[in-house]
């Protein structure tokens, strides 16, 4: 009976050091998406960019108002037979129709030029890993996954969803 009770005690010893010996995996996922627009929303970069686009909007606002003006001119002098500031006009509208496809080709180059290295930069990607990496560490966490990687996540738990918590470790950074 005493070899009976051994050898179970044994097991049992066995056995809870093979289950402590295993280490649980930990996932956790972030969307990094919300993190780059909640950082940015903040950032003077952004704002400079926002500015600047409203800016731009209204001169092309004030140019377009500038052609229908002339459109509008151009009608009267139809009404009244006056060839020459019609032709004088046409011109006028040609030309400012011109400007105005041109300054807003240029400017979309510009923000598109903006946002291209706002959305690259090596800065906030870097304080982003880093902050992801100490959450993991921290949280214990083995893996830490992108929701960008849209086939890569088929289902999570919100339980595991670190982003609210990498966006306040960003946050406090600043």
């Amino acid at each position: 009976m005493n070899k009976k009770i051994i050898f179970a005690v044994a097991m049992i010893f066995m056995f809870a050091a093979v289950l402590s010996a295993q280490q649980i995996t930990r996932f956790a996922v972030v969307d990094t998406a919300v993190v780059y627009q909640t950082y940015f929303r903040e950032s003077a970069a952004v704002r400079n960019y926002e500015s600047m686009k409203a800016e731009f909007q209204t001169e092309i606002v004030r140019l377009t108002d500038e052609l229908k003006a002339l459109q509008v001119k151009k009608i009267e002098a139809q009404k009244e037979n006056d060839d020459a500031k019609v032709q004088r006009l046409e011109g006028e509208i040609t030309k400012k129709a011109s400007y105005l496809t041109e300054y807003t080709r240029a400017k979309n180059i510009k923000l598109d030029d903006m946002k291209k290295r706002l959305e690259s930069s090596d800065d906030f990607y870097e304080l982003m890993y880093n902050t992801i990496a100490r959450i993991a560490e921290s949280d214990g966490y083995s893996m830490v996954l992108s929701l960008q990687q849209a086939d890569a996540v088929l289902w999570y738990s919100t339980s595991v969803d670190i982003t609210e918590k990498v966006i306040n470790e960003i946050s406090a950074q600043r």
